[in-house]
């Protein structure tokens, strides 16, 4: 089992709009301190993600509550936003990839269907709740603070939509996943008596997909959440390393951050060549996004684009953009060696040479010639691009995809010389949300919130 990162194709000695080869050895040495300073942030315990894949205290209570839950439901919803829901998404699609999206027909691998509300359109939830028996639901409310807005009105939409159908509010058919201490959801945990998974204090949001955020909803669905574990903590080992050629999320990180800060290249294009992993490209952009989009110290406003595409599907509408569009991207690929299924491409037509080609390869081959097929034209018209390759898409492969991803986003963020882990950029529209919701604590931002322009007619069509 293995992940392999193949970056020739972001050096200018195969890319003729690559990174100069001298300037990519010498960055081994800015790659030692980069490092040095984020084993200080683990050894601190600031960053609590990296202690995940071996923490058998979480695992245990994920596994103990999935088994005592097990056959009592026929769909599990999550309540969430943000990483809150874009983890689990990503582990459905990846790894419950061969029963409709996971949702339709899932029972037929004898797991409940999962749902994920990630907004709070409410024809949507709506829908949702209308057509589920609510008898046979469990609703799982993650939250690490317990006051995020969107996950909180689901939360008590679902709790009065529970009661009238039990007669009363009695806190059944659901779970809460949030901080072990604090948060709006902790005291009614206790107080109500119902069952809560934690978060860790020291793991933010978008880096919570190791903890019960995604084992729990990959657990409640049949997903071997220790080998998920076991492949992140082989990830995380072979980051140990200060070497940057030997560190696969070094490698990943100070590539990109070269290709921002010294080929003006700031769009990074993650492109999975398997739907299973299309989510998974969603998750990244989130990930990368919120952690490097900051302002620094000195008022410079930095932090790459990420983009997601799907490989082959993309091949006929975003790679036109990247082929001959601004040069401004780099473009990383994940490749799979092996497919859990292969179909055989039958010989037909042997008269019509855009059919009879075909004959005698599968799709498993057409895929993996296609992507390296797209990564050649790319590299052959000066744009950097670099590929992940996996066995297969398994439990073991994505967590560690999980694990390079998030070190890696840690590494760039002391390249960027920002705060890879707060999102303060976000909070100005929550407050102003609170201020026009009525909330108690938010007089300063309602007042902020009036002081603003108003909407001017001469400026509307």
């Amino acid at each position: 089992m293995t992940i392999r990162l193949d970056y020739s194709n972001m050096i200018a000695t195969s890319v003729a709009g690559g990174l100069k080869a001298p300037s990519w050895t010498r960055s081994a040495k800015e790659f030692r301190s980069t490092h040095a300073e984020v084993q200080k942030l683990v050894a601190s315990g600031a960053l609590g993600f990296f202690g995940l894949p071996t923490d058998r205290r979480l695992l245990q209570q994920t596994i103990r509550y999935s088994a005592e839950v097990e056959g009592r439901y026929d769909d599990v919803v999550i309540l969430g936003i943000g990483g809150s829901a874009l983890g689990p998404i990503a582990l459905r699609t990846a790894l419950r990839p061969y029963s409709w999206n996971a949702i339709a027909s899932a029972q037929r691998s004898g797991f409940p269907r999962l749902h994920v509300l990630d907004n709070v359109d409410p024809e949507t939830i709506g829908a949702l709740l209308d057509r589920l028996d609510l008898a046979r639901t469990l609703f799982v409310v993650t939250s690490k603070s317990g006051g995020t807005a969107e996950t909180m009105a689901q939360f008590l939409i679902v709790r009065e939509r529970l009661a009238k159908a039990a007669g009363g509010w009695t806190g059944q058919n659901t779970v809460f996943v949030t901080d072990p201490e604090k948060g709006a959801l902790r005291p009614v945990a206790r107080k109500e008596d119902i069952d809560a998974l934690e978060i860790p204090a020291n793991v933010g949001g978008r880096f919570s997909v190791l903890s019960p955020v995604g084992l729990l909803p990959a657990a409640l669905i049949g997903i071997d959440v220790a080998a998920m574990l076991a492949g992140a903590e082989d990830m995380r080992v072979r980051c140990e390393t200060n070497v940057l050629a030997k560190n696969p999320a070094g490698c990943f990180a100070m590539l990109q951050w070269m290709a921002d800060r010294k080929l003006k290249k700031n769009i990074h294009v993650l492109m999975p060549y398997s739907d299973s992993l299309r989510d998974l490209a969603d998750w990244f952009v989130q990930l990368w996004a919120e952690s490097l989009g900051k302002i620094q110290p000195d008022g410079t406003s930095v932090g790459p684009t990420p983009l997601a595409a799907l490989g082959a599907t993309d091949q006929h509408s975003q790679v036109q953009l990247f082929m001959e569009g601004p040069k401004d991207k780099t473009v990383t690929f994940i490749a799979v060696r092996n497919r859990a299924v292969d179909l055989s491409i039958p010989a037909a037509y042997p008269e019509v040479p855009e059919l009879s080609y075909l004959g005698g390869h599968s799709l498993a081959e057409l895929i993996g010639v296609e992507q390296r097929a797209t990564a050649g034209a790319l590299a052959a018209r000066g744009r950097p691009n670099m590929t992940i390759e996996i066995d297969r898409v398994d439990p073991w492969h994505v967590g560690g995809l999980i694990m390079l991803f998030q070190i890696a986003t840690a590494y760039a963020g002391h390249l960027y010389g920002i705060d890879a882990f707060n999102q303060p950029g976000v909070e100005l529209g929550k407050q102003f949300a609170y201020a026009q919701l009525g909330r108690a604590d938010a007089e300063g931002a309602r007042r902020e919130w009036d002081a603003l322009p108003k909407p001017d007619p001469r400026w509307q069509v």
